[in-house]
């Protein structure tokens, strides 16, 4: 009598005989690879252009915000008065753009 496989080992069988690349990704610790105007993660954008007001001298600048970095601190020059700004980049669950906040770094 011949014992029947578990469905779970038939289920990674296959993905080992048809790796995709997610599977690929995941396996040597590599990140998703955007390609322009193919959406992202579930048709999200890899970035987005969003505007800010510099905490100093008041002047509305436009800036990338690259969402695969997840949410992050950085800190970026006015564009106007070359001074400091610390970016806070707050992300939804999904993913998708919550909040940039903008403040001095004195």
């Amino acid at each position: 009598m011949k014992k029947s496989k578990p469905a779970q080992s038939e289920t990674l069988a296959r993905r080992l005989a048809n790796p995709d690349a997610r599977d690929i990704d995941r396996l040597y610790g590599l990140e998703p690879v955007y390609e322009p105007g193919q959406g992202g993660i579930a048709g999200l954008r890899p970035d987005e252009f969003v505007s800010i007001q510099c905490p100093w001298c008041g002047e509305r600048l436009e800036t990338r915000v690259d969402l695969t970095a997840g949410a992050q601190t950085s800190i970026e020059d006015c564009q106007v008065c070359c001074r400091p700004m610390e970016l806070t980049v707050e992300l939804e669950d999904n993913g998708a753009l919550h909040a940039v906040k903008v403040q001095r770094l004195d």
